[in-house]
């Protein structure tokens, strides 16, 4: 079925009222959850809703979702609105309320179709060691397919199809390692957050690199004249030292891939005394 929102006349389309609600919702950050719940998991799930009465849909809420992740996909979660996923479409921005209620509700539908179309390596007969990193090499590549996700807020994470799918998937990475359920889901949620902060490295240095038409070794030649003239080594020896070295190693101040490769280990060491205890 096409429409699936059950839009109700009170949610229909944003609030006509200038001020007041505009400045509520340019202070509120985008996040998951933070719709009416029933409302996005009836989306979530495709439950029937009321028919829409009218002309014959021309659109669908896969559609709507679609066009709404390739746009956050190619400039950013910021430049999402209801208006752009209409031009999109080649829709009014009131038809596009006909299959989703607003952006916080297309925020959840967006990530659990992001979630559900991860790739999922069969896990089974791995080591948990592998199995544990395969999990965060999904979930870095994912990242980088979709930056945006990284930086939006999950506490409350959209419980559809995709994350119920993603979820079970992870958690097998820690079943029957003589864990109990609790740790399992402390464990999987270390995980992601390291993989999650290592990523945002990864994409604020391709941002830096693209907004100032600079390569980081390009900007540390233009800025190194001055820096020696201001900074003292002797004050700072130690930074100066390490600092230095990793410059040197990583021709930048940061290097994605090293602190993956490093962070990681460091990660599946820290399981290994849950998991490898006497």
């Amino acid at each position: 079925m096409d429409d699936v929102s059950g839009r109700r006349s009170d949610e229909a389309a944003p609030q006509s009222d200038g001020r007041a609600g505009s400045a509520k919702r340019r202070g509120r950050q985008d996040r998951s959850g933070a719709g009416d719940p029933v409302r996005t998991l009836e989306l979530l799930w495709r439950v029937p809703g009321s028919p829409v009465r009218g002309p014959k849909q021309r659109s669908s809420v896969d559609a709507v979702v679609a066009a709404a992740i390739e746009i956050a996909d190619r400039d950013g979660i910021a430049a999402l609105t209801m208006r752009a996923v209409a031009t999109e479409l080649g829709l009014t921005p009131m038809a596009t309320y006909t299959y989703v209620p607003g952006k916080a509700e297309l925020i959840d539908l967006m990530v659990d179709k992001v979630y559900g179309e991860m790739p999922r390596a069969d896990l089974s007969g791995l080591p948990w060691r592998d199995r544990v990193a395969t999990v965060a090499a999904e979930n870095r590549a994912m990242l980088a397919r979709h930056p945006w996700v990284a930086y939006l807020p999950t506490t409350r994470p959209p419980l559809g199809p995709g994350m119920a799918a993603k979820y079970d998937h992870e958690l097998r990475a820690f079943e029957d390692l003589g864990l109990d359920d609790v740790t399992m889901d402390a464990s999987l949620t270390y995980l992601l957050g390291f993989v999650t902060s290592v990523a945002r490295i990864a994409i604020d240095t391709a941002r830096a690199a693209s907004d100032s038409a600079m390569s980081d070794h390009q900007w540390w030649e233009r800025a190194a004249p001055l820096l020696a003239q201001v900074f003292d080594a002797q004050r700072f020896p130690v930074g100066a030292r390490v600092g230095a070295a990793a410059g040197q190693a990583h021709d930048s101040a940061y290097s994605a891939d090293h602190a993956y490769e490093f962070g990681l280990a460091r990660v599946l060491d820290g399981l290994a005394q849950l998991i490898e205890k006497p």
